[in-house]
């Protein structure tokens, strides 16, 4: 049995409590806001955004910081992008040298461009950083339906010690020393699978959205090993599968961003409706900001961007999309 804290009590902190619980560990899941934490008390057996869930008896519920940072084998980093630095901040202070975090956010900070592990490394520097990623609904992990994911590490100990802590039969867990790849595949397929959404919003098909993935996963690519990341993680779960099961689920708060957004809503309206952080919608703009810094192109999340912030409609952005100039699919292949 291992301790571990969570911080954030969200829909995916609270599922993988429920699956870390199940595995033995003794798991402590914090939260900031008191109504959160009287709500998870009284409806362990009824939790609001996972039906059909429960989260063990066992699992203390928390708003001391302290308490579930101190004495921890793990701590899992499971707070909403936005709130990544400030978490961090507070907590530093409790964290021991050489203490495993685990960063199951995501998303790029919008003002300096960090991927979260970074901030977290900023913040919490006597820390040891891991990151977590993969095609992972917290609504299916909860009810523990098949799934898996990768944990990525600057050192294979820790990884495999991540790994063995949250691996079991519904639950399969491989490892990589691709941080920043699997870091990148997480946040920027959020602004992917809000332009899927839109397609769908739109009533276009199934060839639309296989496209759209397609040159999605292009574009994620491109930025990634500009950033040092490698093209089999951009290929594997963090990357393609993350994608696939983002721009498709119902499950997807940013599939339904985008959806909203191409039935007329405005940003607005939409944030108000879905009534959850849309990752996607806070990493567009450091997306932007990132393929002007590495001189990549990035023609989908540019017409997001315009769509989100400037005003554009999703019909013109999809048609601008279609009408750009020809071209080889890559440029890297080439006739005799």
């Amino acid at each position: 049995m291992n301790k571990i804290g969570v911080l954030g009590a969200g829909t995916w902190g609270t599922a993988l409590s429920i699956l870390l619980s199940d595995n033995g560990h003794d798991v402590t899941l914090w939260t900031k806001l008191e109504k959160e934490a009287k709500a998870l008390e009284e409806s362990r057996d009824n939790l609001k955004n996972l039906p059909g869930a429960k989260l063990p008896e066992d699992v203390k519920i928390t708003l001391d910081l302290k308490e579930v940072c101190t004495d921890k084998d793990l701590i899992v980093m499971a707070v909403a992008s936005p709130y990544v630095r400030a978490t961090a901040k507070e907590a530093s202070p409790y964290i021991k040298e050489g203490q495993i975090i685990v960063n199951v956010s995501k998303g790029i900070e919008e003002k300096t461009l960090l991927t979260l592990a970074d901030v977290i490394r900023e913040e919490i520097p006597q820390a040891d950083i891991a990151v977590m990623s993969g095609p992972s609904h917290a609504e299916e992990v909860s009810r523990r339906i098949p799934t898996t994911i990768v944990v990525g590490s600057s050192s294979k100990k820790t990884a495999q010690f991540i790994q063995d802590i949250f691996m079991n039969e519904v639950f399969r867990v491989y490892t990589s020393p691709d941080m920043i790849g699997i870091e990148l595949g997480a946040a920027l397929k959020n602004v992917i699978a809000l332009a899927a959404g839109i397609i769908d919003g739109l009533g276009m098909g199934d060839n639309t959205k296989a496209a759209l993935m397609t040159r999605g996963i292009a574009e994620i690519s491109r930025l990634g090993i500009k950033m040092g990341g490698c093209m089999e993680t951009f290929a594997g779960l963090s990357g393609i599968g993350d994608l696939f099961v983002t721009c498709t689920s119902r499950h997807s708060r940013n599939r339904q961003a985008g959806y909203l957004i191409g039935k007329g809503l405005t940003l607005d309206e939409v944030i108000k409706e879905v009534n959850q952080v849309v990752e996607g919608v806070n990493t567009a703009k450091a997306a932007l900001a990132l393929a002007k810094k590495y001189d990549v192109e990035m023609p989908i999340v540019e017409q997001i961007n315009l769509v989100l912030f400037e005003g554009k409609s999703p019909l013109d952005a999809a048609t601008d999309l279609l009408v750009r100039d020809k071209r080889p699919e890559y440029k890297t292949l080439q006739w005799d």
